[in-house]
């Protein structure tokens, strides 16, 4: 089994979700008492969030850096960025360390692709539904038609995440707010919804869209199973 490293607390709610799904992944594919071979890094969300409204990836950059060279140091043979958001950091992570990174992209272009789909929404921080890191390897490494709400709407998928989801609050009246842009989103020719943010499967699941989600979380932990297994 391969050591997986880990940047987490982007935040720690989804985080946890990593650790709980890629260690019952290996228990279910190696069985017994198996789990997972894993170092994490988990970085304050705090300043995070400050330099991302700020805009100064340049920091940002250097502190996903500084965590992914301690996961190497700690053993780690790959990365695993567990947040959609920061893989804008993904380059220079590449840059600056000799490891594999496990994109969270192409696990989702993988399963929307394994379903025979070729157009879908993207929901997202504003960071991920209006730069170009995420939508572009969509887009021109795999080919997708990707959709993303209108600008007001994008506030609200935004504001969700971080005033809410982001401190561990589920509401219901958010709830009703991404189903009502997704069904839009379904109106516009989205065949499904990549839930581009760790945190937005904690709002939404599979019975609350009308087309099919594709949970990142879960996506990127089983790539990150599969990478650790040799699979």
């Amino acid at each position: 089994m391969k050591t997986l490293g880990l940047i987490g607390g982007t935040t720690w709610h989804s985080t946890v979700d990593y650790y709980r799904l890629i260690n019952q992944g290996v228990q279910e594919r190696l069985g017994g008492h198996s789990s997972a071979a894993m170092v994490m890094v988990s970085v304050d969300f705090a300043p995070v969030q400050d330099l991302q409204d700020k805009g100064d990836w340049s920091a940002l950059g250097r502190l996903m850096v500084r965590a992914a060279k301690t996961l190497e140091g700690a053993g780690a043979e790959a990365i695993v960025i567990c947040a959609n958001t920061m893989h804008q950091l993904a380059p220079d992570i590449a840059a600056a360390c000799r490891l594999p990174i496990i994109h969270i992209a192409d696990a989702a272009a993988a399963a929307v692709k394994g379903r025979g789909l070729t157009a879908v929404g993207l929901l997202g921080t504003r960071f991920t539904m209006e730069m170009d890191f995420y939508r572009a390897r969509l887009e021109k490494e795999h080919g997708l038609k990707v959709l993303v709400p209108d600008a007001p709407e994008r506030a609200v998928v935004h504001d969700v995440i971080y005033d809410e989801l982001g401190r561990g609050l589920v509401r219901e009246e958010s709830r009703r707010a991404y189903v009502k842009i997704i069904d839009g989103l379904a109106g516009r020719g989205a065949q499904g919804v990549i839930l581009g943010c760790t945190e937005i499967p904690l709002l939404i699941k599979e019975k609350d869209s009308p087309v099919p989600v594709f949970d990142t979380t879960a996506l990127h932990a089983a790539a990150a199973v599969d990478f650790a297994l040799g699979g």
